[in-house]
């Protein structure tokens, strides 16, 4: 999609050039001009929405601390076990 309205405001920019009529010119570059800042904001929002994470797969802060905690006790028991000594 970005590219279509990069594609048309070339176009439009060629039209501006080989028009007689100034008022016709004057339209087809405005236009030129709002198709190339709406493609390359289009191409942004598609760059930045392809490096965002993914929402859903991120952790909330509870189930970071559960999981936290979880590996504390894990740790705490693995050094409890470690420490005892053997007869």
């Amino acid at each position: 999609m970005p590219w279509l309205l990069i594609l048309l405001a070339a176009a439009a920019f060629a039209v501006a050039f080989v028009t007689t009529s100034m008022a016709l010119a004057v339209v087809c570059l405005l236009a030129s001009l709002i198709l190339v800042v709406a493609g390359v904001m289009a191409l942004l929002a598609q760059r930045l929405g392809s490096r965002s994470r993914d929402e859903v797969a991120m952790i909330d802060p509870a189930e970071l601390r559960r999981l936290r905690e979880q590996a504390d006790a894990r740790r705490n028991a693995a050094q409890s076990g470690g420490d005892a000594p053997s007869a």
